[in-house]
């Protein structure tokens, strides 16, 4: 019971969290946060981890071996396992940072660059530079944007359910002025890093413009103090598009291409990403700007509540 509620208090969520993580991924992911919080280990450390991890899967998917590509699935859950720890050993030592926020992300895509570059070198003798148009599209477009908006989604409804300090919803205008008053020379790293992160933001931003008007509108009525009734109702529209959030983060797509290369065929996954992912993506927007809009023409029945 005591070993639940340690678990549980790595969540960042229930809302937010996926069936599989809940019952595979986090419950692993703590042992080797427990390991690493026994020797010190930095979280941003355990991502730097995962990234060497998750990079040398992508590597073994390169050869048409089902021997090493089993060995690059085990890799890669691997590295997932410790895209977990990094977060919960955060939350667990209170070692929570931008740096390691940044990280984490980019963890990521390191990932599924070596992944999507080794699919395509595989598969260049048959496809020829045709399957370099699949990849780039699939991953540098399709992928990029399917995990920036489930990312920023599941920080919006962190943010209505938990308020700022529980959220990681970031806000592309503060993070250009932060950008703009550093140094490169006395703060070149982190200049660079925010140079990335910005951009980032500012791309969830523009893929969520009745967002934007709504959280433009909530903060002119009523800063960062929230009604309690808009919280939930909020919550109650958001709650059933975290399932698609889920869907568009890691482990659906993973599921997909590890069976995808068992078959020897790895292009399916590259085809799944743009067609059905795409779908979901599509779906999940418009889901969720129609929320934004209906909540914002709707604002004035809040205001009494404050």
């Amino acid at each position: 019971m005591a070993e639940n509620k340690k678990l549980a208090a790595t969540f960042k969520s229930q809302d937010t969290e996926e069936w599989l993580d809940i019952h595979f991924t986090r419950p692993l992911g703590l042992v080797w946060a427990n390991f690493f919080n026994r020797f010190g280990v930095h979280p941003n450390v355990v991502t730097v981890l995962s990234i060497i991890l998750g990079a040398a899967a992508g590597v073994l998917f390169y050869f048409d071996s089902l021997a090493l590509n089993v060995a690059g699935i085990l890799l890669l859950i691997w590295a997932n396992l410790y895209d977990s720890a990094d977060g919960q050993l955060a939350r667990m030592t209170g070692k929570k940072t931008r740096w390691g926020r940044i990280l984490d992300g980019f963890a990521g895509d390191v990932w599924f660059f070596a992944i999507y570059a080794a699919i395509a070198l595989r598969l260049t003798p048959q496809w020829g530079v045709w399957i370099w148009l699949l990849a780039a599209f699939s991953g540098f477009i399709c992928h990029a944007k399917q995990c920036q908006l489930a990312d920023y989604y599941r920080n919006i409804h962190l943010y209505f359910l938990k308020g700022e300090s529980g959220s990681e919803l970031d806000n592309a205008a503060k993070l250009s002025e932060e950008f703009r008053s550093l140094s490169w020379k006395q703060d070149g790293a982190w200049k660079l890093f925010l140079f990335f992160y910005r951009n980032y933001t500012r791309s969830q931003e523009q893929l969520t413009p009745a967002f934007q008007r709504f959280r433009k509108a909530m903060s002119q009525r009523f800063g960062t103090a929230l009604p309690a009734s808009l919280r939930q109702d909020f919550r109650r529209g958001s709650l059933p598009l975290m399932k698609w959030a889920n869907i568009l983060t890691f482990n659906t797509r993973a599921i997909v291409l590890y069976a995808s290369l068992l078959c020897g065929l790895p292009w399916i996954y590259l085809v799944f990403e743009v067609t059905v992912m795409n779908v979901l993506f599509f779906y999940m927007r418009a889901r969720h700007e129609g929320l934004c809009r209906r909540l914002t023409d709707n604002l004035d029945q809040y205001e009494a509540t404050v």
